[in-house]
């Protein structure tokens, strides 16, 4: 395989994901036109050639293996194969839906990149307006183009799901479904899926669900600590990392020790004879704290934030016990239902300063516009991992970010003390 051009790759986008999808083709493009640029010149100093020799050469063995014959003239640059697979999507006025393939994949190694928790109106074929689709609509397209692609010849399907279905629902207390489980099981019956790459899942033993498909779950850190930087002081001493609850503790401890700074929990007491119903009314009956932030700058972290109601619960508590700063970072920030206009309010009263989220899930101006939400950008993470993957090179560097996480963190506090 050519480590050059992305042979038998294939990128499809699904409907509703067109701006993270696009951002990643642009990022895969960059990947492969900057490779060849540094193969190029180390094999001409190696080999004493002209870098137009290399292209030539590179050009006649990639002709050599390609299914058509060439025509026409050799090229006098490096251009990069076009990778996205275009499909039409379908939705009947019963309900049903038909993912339809218009190009040949035979023996591609396809990746779909789909948010699947896009309700944003969208427009598909058989609809005159924009359709709002609900998660299950969004599965139901996955699954008709799994076995398009199988029924079509490809090679393998690799599902990027930045949320994946139903991760909350990963285990049960009486007579319910594991749907986290049987979300893996559907694409494992489905013949064709080889991999599924997420963002920060809600479970890491939802793995365990899996006998054939592989899981790779990619981790948002480094990019959040990026824009935390411009936002905050990580040098600063009075620094606290806070978890909202005992489940996240393990994220908010990540990013303790990569700041070298101290982890308090909040603690939260729940009716469960009430049912959350948004972020005004929700289950929690008293909140308590295990540590201390008076005086303190807050930093919380969280997988995802729905409707946010138990997050801003946590937070003016944090502010009745002292915290001068609270910055919320959360690698899915769904914002379900009211929920902008909910912490829209709750900035305006002073309750909290800053979240941060990834451009993971889709977002319109509504809450981009606001200043106290800040977006970083993850679609290079996913770029690389599908690229590697592709070329059969390690991805362990790129789902344990631990060491550039921290080697951003102390570049940064080794020159504030002048070190």
């Amino acid at each position: 395989m050519s480590i050059i051009k992305p042979h038998r790759l294939g990128v499809i986008t699904g409907p509703g994901t067109e701006y993270l999808a696009g951002k990643v083709v642009k990022h895969l493009r960059t990947l492969y036109i900057e490779r060849y640029k540094k193969l190029s010149k180390n094999l001409a100093e190696r080999y004493g050639m002209p870098e137009t020799e290399v292209l030539k050469s590179a050009t006649f063995i990639d002709d050599l293996g390609s299914k058509k014959i060439p025509f026409g003239k050799c090229p006098t640059d490096y251009i990069c194969p076009n990778i996205e697979i275009p499909v039409k999507y379908t939705r009947f006025l019963n309900g049903e839906v038909k993912a339809e393939i218009l190009e040949p994949v035979r023996d591609l190694k396809l990746y779909l990149i789909y948010d699947v928790t896009n309700s944003s109106p969208i427009k598909v074929a058989g609809c005159e307006e924009p359709v709002s689709f609900s998660v299950n609509d969004h599965l139901m397209f996955i699954f008709t183009l799994c076995h398009a692609a199988r029924l079509a010849g490809a090679n393998s399907m690799t599902l990027v799901l930045p949320t994946y279905p139903y991760a909350r629902q990963h285990k049960k207390s009486s007579r319910e479904a594991l749907s986290a489980a049987m979300f893996g099981q559907i694409c494992e019956s489905l013949g064709v899926v080889e991999r599924v790459i997420t963002l920060d899942i809600h479970c890491m033993e939802i793995e365990n669900t899996f006998r054939t498909v592989h899981l790779e779950n990619l981790h948002a850190s480094y990019q959040i600590l990026v824009e935390l930087k411009k936002i905050a002081d990580i040098s600063d001493p009075d620094i606290t990392i806070v978890s909202p609850d005992t489940g996240a503790v393990g994220r908010n401890k990540f990013f303790a020790q990569i700041l070298h700074r101290p982890l308090a929990m909040l603690y939260k007491e729940r009716d469960y004879s009430v049912v959350t119903t948004g972020a005004k009314n929700t289950n929690i009956k008293s909140i308590n704290l295990l540590g201390s932030v008076e005086g303190k700058t807050v930093i919380m972290a969280d997988d995802m934030l729905a409707s946010g109601g138990t997050m801003l619960i946590a937070m003016r508590k944090l502010r009745e016990l002292g915290a001068k700063k609270i910055i919320c970072i959360v690698s899915l920030p769904f914002f379900n239902g009211n929920a902008v206009e909910e912490f829209d309010k709750a900035h305006d009263e002073g309750v909290f300063d800053y979240i941060i989220g990834t451009n993971a899930v889709w977002h319109g101006d509504d809450l981009l516009t606001k200043k106290w939400f800040i977006q970083t950008d993850v679609s290079e993470l996913f770029a690389r991992v599908i690229s590697r993957l592709h070329h059969g090179r390690a991805i362990s560097p790129l789902l344990d970010n631990r060491k550039i996480a921290q080697r951003l963190v102390d570049d940064a506090q080794n020159a504030a003390t002048g070190f």
